[in-house]
């Protein structure tokens, strides 16, 4: 490669460098003077896709320059091979940036006037078709940058006969990642759980977070992120809180006292509930739905928009009934009996002497309040104070 032709070179690569600056430029002034341009799709298309579109255009031009600079013939083949290989990247990169927000446009003008669930399976639907054009669009680029190589071409015809075989083989080989690639479209499109949907699984309450193609990611409550395989979503049961609708109702248990004025209580609930922003006047009821030897349980039932108000609510019904039994009705907390029956002595001690050596007739003679176990205490559900709890 003589001088002067690295020069022209040089000369054809900034030349078309400062005509793709120009274009981007103009295009650039001429969205900033639409209305509305921070909304506008044509203003985020131009912002996101500026760096591949100069890739791009300047690769082109160049390429389409080559013939005409002189240069050496040995020199000419190994620079449009690079060109070749430049554009090919350039123009991938460019349609992917294309894909991604054509789909994010699409998202956003359909669920503008769309319920919650319906926005929550679009943009599930939306980000898996994104992912799954994304890795089409690199593999048929690097498939077409690998057959401008001759050996790479030559090995293809070679291969294209054992073609079945091949697929087979890596069929069988990466049957776990297929596996989970088919579960991830069955996942999305199938409606069993999307983006924001409240779910239960293994145990853990959360949020889905992401969706790909091979793991889904659910948002704890307590700001852990379990990422698991999307088989398992579409081979094990889980509970999704929010698949129709995400309302839900909460239960609190009281264990109380047989004694305990129930109707008293009931008023106390439904008054609480009357001035309560998390109760969404769906449904309420306060029952007893069982009795034991020493203490009947109490079942207090509220509902609520979804599954965090719902534990919120959960909690203020047991502070504010447990604090009412206090300071109205402390004989209605359950008690611990810990005396004898009558005429009965602990085992081992002399007649007419009380329990513990102590004096006769002084010993406890019935049962005394005591402060109950902490499980008896409150209500239901669930240790660890999260909402996954009933």
């Amino acid at each position: 490669m003589d001088q002067w032709a690295c020069l022209r070179m040089l000369a054809v690569a900034a030349l078309a460098v400062a005509v793709a600056w120009t274009a981007d430029r103009l295009v650039v002034f001429a969205v900033r003077r639409l209305p509305l341009r921070g909304e506008h799709a044509s203003f985020s298309l131009v912002r996101q896709c500026r760096a591949p579109v100069l890739a791009a255009f300047t690769s082109a031009l160049s390429l389409a320059a080559v013939p005409s600079v002189g240069l050496a013939p040995g020199a000419r083949g190994s620079v449009r091979h690079l060109l070749v290989l430049t554009t090919i990247a350039s123009c991938a990169w460019l349609a992917g940036r294309l894909v991604a927000l054509v789909i994010e446009t699409s998202v956003r003008v359909t669920v503008r006037r769309r319920d919650p669930a319906r926005a929550r399976r679009t943009r599930t639907q939306a980000g898996l078709l994104r992912r799954v054009c994304q890795v089409l669009i690199a593999l048929v680029a690097l498939g077409a940058m690998l057959m401008t190589y001759p050996e790479v071409r030559a090995l293809g015809t070679s291969l294209l006969a054992s073609a079945g075989l091949v697929g087979v083989a890596a069929g069988v080989a990466a049957q776990s990642t297929l596996a989970n690639l088919f579960a991830g479209l069955q996942l999305a499109y199938s409606d069993m759980a999307r983006i924001g949907d409240v779910v239960v699984v293994s145990g853990e309450w959360g949020t889905v977070e992401e969706i790909t193609l091979t793991y889904v990611v659910i948002a704890t409550w307590d700001q852990r992120r379990i990422v698991m395989p999307v088989s398992y979503f579409t081979s094990r049961p889980f509970e999704n809180w929010s698949r129709r609708d995400p309302g839900i109702t909460g239960t609190a248990l009281l264990h109380l006292d047989h004694s305990a004025p129930v109707d008293d209580l009931r008023g106390e609930f439904e008054e609480f509930l009357e001035g309560n922003k998390l109760w969404d006047g769906r449904g309420k009821a306060f029952q007893v739905v069982d009795t034991t030897p020493t203490t009947i349980v109490v079942r207090a039932l509220m509902t609520a928009r979804d599954g965090g108000d719902a534990f919120e609510l959960r909690c203020q019904v047991r502070e504010r009934m447990i604090t009412y039994l206090r300071e109205h009705h402390p004989q209605a907390l359950p008690r611990v009996p810990v005396g004898t029956a009558p005429g009965v002595g602990p085992v081992g001690t002399a007649p007419g002497v009380g329990p513990a050596g102590t004096a006769p007739g002084v010993g406890p003679a019935g049962p005394v309040d005591a402060a109950p176990p902490v499980e008896q205490q409150g209500a239901s559900g669930g240790s660890g104070g999260h909402p996954g709890g009933s």
